[in-house]
């Protein structure tokens, strides 16, 4: 038990095989929401849960990688493969580029904060969200700054928990604002507070319900389940290619 503990790099938890697989289906359920329940937001908020658990992968794999190069290069590859399977797919341009950009990116950064040579440790990051602020990408430079921000309070599962909550609710604003959840009237919590003041109207913007993800960020689970890595890569190309030639041919 002391050994394991000790092999530990963050207070959260990193049993990513798991996280990874719930990471897949609920990105899966979101795409499909997306490209065939238009209508069905119940499927675009349970796809809210996704993002983080990747981020939090992206945070615990470049605590514990060997070769950080080959874990960028990794998902650079991955990126480039996906990114026509992502356009054909979710009908996007060459301009906007897929998931694997921001994930890039923020582990470039997290790179730069590592290495601490010649003041990386500031310019790695901040270069890392200004690129992310020149090319559209999934997430953009929210989801390149959550990467960094998960792996600068990973040591704490307080500051994990206040650093999901804030960004959750600073995400959140703009974004659509959920009435209905699998039949729930949520208006009937928060309709007769102020719109736009009460906690409860901010907590029921779609982007918010990225909180669900935080205790499978946060607590321990006991599976020995590992993802092969042409899984983890793999199935993100592959369930994109997957569904737009079912609705092609549909």
């Amino acid at each position: 038990m002391e050994a394991a503990l000790q092999k530990r790099k963050t207070a959260g938890n990193e049993n990513t095989g798991l996280i990874k697989i719930i990471a897949l289906i609920c990105m899966m359920i979101d795409h499909a929401g997306v490209i065939f329940f238009p209508s069905v937001m119940e499927m675009r908020i349970i796809g809210r849960i996704a993002f983080p658990l990747y981020a939090w992968c992206a945070v615990v794999g470049a605590c514990h990688t060997r070769s950080m190069g080959k874990y960028a290069l990794r998902l650079l590859i991955t990126g480039v493969i996906s990114q026509p399977f992502f356009m054909l797919a979710l009908s996007h341009e060459w301009t906007e580029l897929n998931i694997f950009a921001t994930l890039l990116l923020g582990v470039l950064g997290i790179w730069g904060i590592r290495e601490r040579k010649w003041g990386s440790e500031i310019w790695a990051p901040v270069l890392a969200i200004l690129i992310s602020c020149m090319f559209e990408m999934d997430y953009g430079w929210k989801g390149v700054l959550l990467i960094l921000l998960l792996y600068l309070a990973r040591n704490s599962k307080g500051g994990l928990a206040a650093l999901m909550i804030a960004f959750c609710l600073y995400w959140g604003q703009g974004t659509v604002t959920v009435t209905k959840f699998f039949g729930l009237n949520l208006r009937t919590y928060y309709s007769f507070m102020p719109h736009g003041t009460s906690l409860l109207s901010s907590l029921t913007r779609i982007q918010c319900f990225a909180i669900l993800s935080l205790p499978l960020m946060l607590l321990p689970m006991q599976s020995r389940i590992r993802l092969p890595k042409w899984v983890s890569y793999g199935v993100y190309p592959g369930h994109l290619l997957i569904y737009y030639l079912i609705n092609h041919f549909l």
